[in-house]
């Protein structure tokens, strides 16, 4: 096997794992034709899945110094990815990157393993390492005695060649942010995301997840900070503006920016443009959502303000537009219970509080106990948001 990279041969005739091209950035190991060491490597190709490890072996431990054990090493990540042994995958790789730092496809495959683990510490880890071999080339000077504009052609060819590479890769530590449980872990890996792709389309997306992230680990501080750095970056950021908002008509402070705020993205979703990646029965749904959560907002600080008939408008408005979400819709029934409540319409105040306490969310329990200091309220049936 004369003078080529033999890893982007094994990657394709293994049968590519990972979904793109491997265009090659790092060490470029040449094995010559004909050697102990390409017949070694031809072997190991042949070989079935279950024979390759024996193979693999021989092979590290007659290349143990030099290049060649870059090879090696590599075969080791291909094959634990193959059988998805995914800590055997890192430890390989971790050895291959002390030997080869700016490897591209190692960190690719690094990529790979820890998104199918679901390790979302890996999947950023070697995430951020693959955008840092990018960056490292991309700033490279041209290497002495080559040709500039033949180095920038060279260098704009081989960037083109991964584009499928890093686009695998920035979405999978988008889905991965996505899928972290805890919250605080959640709000990290979408922060680390938007610094790696400041420019990208999903960017202003992480930034409101982050948000709302950072609120349900109740770190209001750094909720507040991500969300009025993502405002000052685009003021009509309907989601930004919606979340500060109701946290602030939550707490009861600052009523008059969060019904400025609350206002301002009512009106902003009716101008807003349908993103291409969603459906029009997505759209219609989010945006019916957003205009009902502006209404509740509004009717939370009706309610702040003891405005309690301007409540009632406010929350029975809301509540058609809310009830494809459950949690939002049995809070904006318990806000309106109060709002009755405080009007001393208790039979009015019975039924929304009922209605709260109809469907599965944090204010079921509450409902309910409300619905008992009303007295002789039947214990509510469970039904579903429509």
């Amino acid at each position: 096997m004369s003078l080529t990279r033999f890893s982007a041969v094994l990657l394709f005739l293994v049968g590519l794992f990972v979904p793109a091209s491997q265009a090659q950035l790092g060490k470029n190991v040449s094995v010559p034709a004909g050697s102990e060491a390409d017949k070694q490597l031809n072997a190991i190709l042949s070989a079935e899945p279950s024979q390759k490890l024996p193979l693999i072996d021989a092979f590290s431990q007659a290349n143990a110094t030099g290049d060649l054990q870059i090879v090696a090493d590599e075969q080791y990540v291909l094959y634990y990815l193959n059988a998805k042994q995914y800590d055997k995958v890192f430890e390989y790789g971790d050895k291959l990157f002390a030997l080869d730092p700016d490897n591209y496809g190692n960190a690719l495959n690094m990529v790979r393993a820890a998104s199918e683990k679901g390790d979302g510490d890996h999947l950023f880890q070697y995430g951020e390492k693959a955008n840092a071999i990018v960056e490292k080339y991309k700033a490279a000077p041209a290497p002495a005695g080559a040709n500039a504009d033949e180095w920038a052609k060279n260098k704009t060819d081989k960037l083109a060649s991964i584009k499928e590479d890093q686009d695998y890769i920035r979405q999978a530590l988008l889905n991965g942010a996505y899928n972290a449980k805890d919250p605080a872990k959640r709000a990290d890996y979408f922060m680390r995301f938007t610094k790696l792709y400041p420019d990208a389309p999903e960017s202003e997306q992480a930034f409101t997840m982050a948000a709302s992230a950072y609120q349900q680990a109740q770190n209001r501080p750094k909720m507040q900070e991500v969300a009025n750095t993502a405002l000052a970056k685009d003021p009509n950021d309907i989601g930004m503006l919606l979340l500060l908002a109701d946290d602030y008509s939550e707490k009861g402070d600052q009523l008059d920016k969060a019904s400025e705020y609350a206002k301002k993205a009512s009106t902003l979703t009716d101008t807003a443009k349908k993103p291409d990646n969603v459906t029009d029965q997505q759209w219609q749904q989010q945006t019916t959502i957003q205009k009902g959560l502006a209404l509740s907002i509004l009717g939370q600080i009706n309610l702040q303000r003891k405005q309690n008939t301007q409540a009632v408008d406010s929350l029975t408005k809301a509540a058609p537009l809310l009830k494809s979400n459950a949690a939002l819709y049995a809070r904006n029934e318990y806000r309106l219970g109060f709002a009755y409540l405080n009007l001393k319409r208790n039979s009015d105040a019975t039924k929304a509080f009922t209605e709260a306490a109809s469907v599965d969310s944090p204010y079921k329990g509450p409902a309910q106990q409300k619905l008992a200091e009303l007295g002789g309220a039947k214990p509510a049936v469970r039904k579903k948001a429509s």
